[in-house]
């Protein structure tokens, strides 16, 4: 069903992109609980399926329903385009216990039988202490299911951001948001984002929209956050059919003679911009290394730089583009 966001010109001017390691890692949990989405994310799955097998996940769970009410609170739009991980749990930490209860009570209600289940019970009988176990459970699932593979996945999220801000100025945000996700319509200073959950419209009045890609989303499209939190749209990231490949596996083996096979191995590793740390950790090498053989690749013509927040990322030219496509 839609949800229908009414915008003015104000609205027009705030709306900005961000990334949001909590959203990652509540989405994680939700993939680990829908077979549906486990079809890009088996590598992943197979990775953490000792760790994960120890995580209580089942009160998160049952605020999860599949196409009802999901608490936000939980995971409330960043304030910032690089917001950590540490910042957004302390949001939800000092969440007011009347407001958690209150969008747990929504989540409970589209359970079949959920408000009167023991978990449901205890969890709205005592709101204080259910913020704080919920955030408990969600910084361990980050621990365990993200934060190890938190370098690829931001360098994922940042190379769709990237990408997405260059065709917001090329080619205006009306004709971005169908580029973004066929679920997205723009009519009359109205966007409508088709099979989210509910059917339920939002003025904007000032807030604007913030947009946010996600790995682990697909192939939903989300659109909500109810007041006091700002509006937001999650999308499926660019390029979340490559995340787990191996490096190796998509170096060509004439390109490596040439080249050599590390620096062949980051040319790459580019599909998507990114930095060097990123590439370092992709790569298992060490961060001068990748440094250094960057260095050769843009001197060489293969790649081109430039800063994005707090650090340069580096994607191919044509002429990279070029070499890198070469069959194994």
């Amino acid at each position: 069903m839609p949800f229908h966001l009414h915008f003015d010109e104000s609205d027009l001017l705030r709306c900005r992109f961000a990334l949001s390691p909590l959203w990652e890692t509540q989405e994680a949990v939700r993939t680990l609980h829908r077979p549906g989405r486990h079809g890009y994310h088996l590598p992943w799955l197979r990775r953490i399926e000792q760790e994960s097998a120890g995580l209580d996940l089942a009160p998160l769970w049952a605020l999860m329903p599949d196409g009802g009410h999901n608490p936000d609170f939980l995971c409330p739009p960043p304030l910032g385009p690089l917001a950590t991980f540490g910042q957004e749990i302390a949001a939800v930490r000092a969440t007011d216990p009347v407001t958690a209860r209150d969008d747990m009570a929504r989540a409970l209600a589209d359970v079949p039988g959920g408000t009167h289940s023991p978990t449901g019970r205890r969890l709205l009988a005592d709101p204080a202490r259910a913020v704080q176990e919920l955030a408990d459970l969600l910084e361990r699932a980050w621990q365990v299911l993200v934060e190890p593979h938190w370098p690829r996945l931001r360098a994922l999220l940042e190379a769709d951001v990237a990408y997405h801000s260059r065709r917001m100025a090329e080619v205006g945000f009306e004709r971005l948001l169908g580029e973004i996700s066929p679920r997205l319509h723009w009519t009359d200073s109205t966007l409508t984002v088709a099979g989210t959950r509910g059917n339920h419209s939002r003025v904007l009045g000032g807030q604007g929209l913030v947009l946010m890609p996600s790995a682990f989303v697909w192939p939903d499209v989300v659109g909500g956050y109810e007041p006091p939190w700002q509006p937001a749209v999650i999308y499926p990231a660019r390029g979340i059919g490559g995340l787990w490949a191996r490096s190796a596996d998509r170096t060509p083996d004439a390109l490596a003679r040439l080249l050599g096979r590390a620096r062949a191995d980051v040319l790459c590793a580019l599909a998507e911009p990114a930095g060097t740390s990123t590439l370092a950790h992709l790569l298992s090498l060490a961060p001068s290394s990748v440094s250094a053989h960057l260095s050769a690749l843009r001197a060489a013509g293969l790649l081109t730089s430039r800063r994005y927040g707090h650090q340069v990322l580096y994607e191919r030219t044509p002429l990279g583009i070029a070499l890198a496509a070469q069959e194994t």
